[in-house]
């Protein structure tokens, strides 16, 4: 079967072909066609279901680029995998939405549609879980979302919050008081909030304490009204962090919770954020969005990276009989 891709933008064809015409070699390899450019139209071949999810790539493909959106291999795989499940999916209808602009005059979108999903999953309930492995997003975008309703006045104050738990090694060897050691674990959330507020507003605003960035055992025995509070890398808390922290939030206040469940560094002991998961899915305005591999929106040997542990895993697993 030929179908014919008519009058893309000639000037987005090098930017969506890429370079030395990268991404089209994928789509071809991938779906098992072939694009042939002719100038003010490009004619795709091959079997019609592989014709066709080439065509819905290649569409979403040209509006992103159309709107000015980078369009790296990652991006070009993550939209193969999508047309694959969903052939009538619109990315950039789905992906319209600008949570908060950064300091560089960068809007902040969902990049995938699991993104866009988890998004208005904080939005619709108290609390939220973004479960999923790393690079999917999770704090980045519930940070976005905190700045965004601090200057929409939705919120008085931000908490970011962090379990300190060592990595394979000890706060020990760390230099300075006990704030000194603990804010590398913070450094991430330091990061996003810069990004988005500029390092100068930030200080100003911790400050005055309408932002904090402390470690999860500086919430014990508050409570926080008008709050948007996250708890990153909520995999390393206990079972009663975890239920210390879920009581902390007052009225008008939202909570995020992120983790990783294949990083936990618990020594055995189990996560308060699995067993919050299994006890809490069913309760009204608690919210659990689940990441997948294929959500990784860093570079693409990211989500190499995490198949090859993730394979190394099952594979201990078969031989010990889990």
């Amino acid at each position: 079967m030929q179908k014919i891709f008519e009058n893309p933008e000639i000037a987005l064809i090098p930017v969506v072909f890429g370079p030395y015409d990268e991404h089209a070699g994928i789509l071809e390899n991938e779906l098992d066609v072939r694009l042939i450019n002719r100038g003010e139209n490009l004619v795709i071949s091959g079997e019609e279901p592989n014709v066709n999810t080439a065509t819905v790539v290649l569409e979403n493909l040209f509006a992103l680029a159309a709107r000015g959106e980078q369009i790296d291999v990652q991006k070009v795989r993550y939209l193969i995998n999508l047309a694959g499940e969903d052939i009538s999916c619109n990315v950039v209808k789905a992906l319209d939405e600008c949570i908060c602009i950064t300091t560089r005059g960068k809007p902040i979108k969902p990049k995938t549609i699991a993104q866009k999903n988890y998004v208005t999953c904080i939005n619709k309930n108290v609390v939220t879980f973004g479960v999923g492995p790393a690079g999917t997003g999770k704090t980045y975008l519930a940070v976005a979302l905190a700045v965004s309703a601090l200057k929409n006045k939705q919120v008085s104050k931000i908490v970011l919050t962090r379990p300190a738990v060592e990595a394979g090694e000890k706060l020990g060897f760390l230099p300075g008081d006990l704030q000194n050691k603990v804010d590398p674990y913070l450094r991430p959330l330091y990061d996003a909030l810069f990004e988005m507020l500029g390092p100068d507003t930030v200080a100003g605003l911790m400050e005055k304490n309408i932002i904090e960035i402390a470690p999860l055992a500086y919430m014990r025995g508050r409570t926080l009204d008008n709050s948007f509070i996250i708890l990153d890398e909520a995999q390393n808390t206990s079972i009663e962090q975890m239920k210390m922290f879920l009581t902390r939030f007052g009225f008008n206040s939202k909570i995020v919770v992120t983790g990783d469940p294949t990083q936990i560094d618990l020594d055995g002991k189990p996560s308060g954020l699995m067993h919050a998961l299994r006890i809490l899915k069913d309760i009204e305005q608690i919210g659990i969005h689940h990441f997948e591999k294929k959500d990784i929106v860093r570079h693409a040997l990211v989500q190499r990276i995490v198949d090859a542990y993730e394979r190394k895993q099952n594979e201990s697993n078969r031989k010990s009989g889990k």
